[in-house]
This record gives structure tokens, sequence and C-alpha cells, in this order.
């Protein structure tokens, strides 16, 4: 089981819904290039809120992701495309089913 993860909540900018789920889905293929990353899930929810949820075996999986392509894309797209800056939120897992 993987023990730790990120959940990042991404509040898109008004009119800016198409483009954020268009990167996310790049994210996800970026990810697939990522050793350490066990899953990684982009998903949207109501009133223009996006998110990511990634799973990692260890620390240096998650540091890894945290210094890597996705995030240094995310973080350059984050004035033009988010209404406030990227929550991100590193978390144990405890418990998988």
């Amino acid at each position: 089981m993987a023990k730790f993860a990120l959940y990042a909540e991404l509040k898109a900018k008004p009119g800016k819904e198409v483009e954020v789920e268009a990167f996310l889905k790049q994210g996800a293929e970026m990810a697939k290039a990522e050793a350490g990353t066990v899953h990684w899930y982009g998903f949207k929810n109501q009133g223009g809120v996006f998110g990511v949820f990634d799973t990692f075996h260890d620390e240096a999986g998650r540091d890894a992701h945290l210094n890597g392509e996705i995030a240094k894309a995310l973080m350059a797209k984050a004035d033009e495309y988010f209404s406030e800056p990227p929550a991100i939120h590193k978390l144990d897992l405890i418990a998988e089913k």
C-alpha cells in the first residue's frame, strides 16, 4: 500500500475551466514518466473547483513529484488559470481497500 499522498485543490478562474481540464489531462500523461508516483488522479468538482490526488510509496517519491515537471508546469500557469494559489496538502495514508 502506498503510504504517502498529495491533495491539491485548484480553483479555476471564470472562463478557464476548459484550459484547467486540459492541463490536468496533460498532467496525467506526464505522471506516467514519474517512477515514484504510484497513482495520479485529476478531477473536477462543482463551481470550477478541480483537484489532483496522487500517491507514493515513500517520501522520496513524493518529494521528487513536488520538485518535478508537473509541479513546475502547475506553478507556471497558476496566475493565468487559478483564482487563488493552488492549495497543496501532504497526506499520510492510513487505510486502503
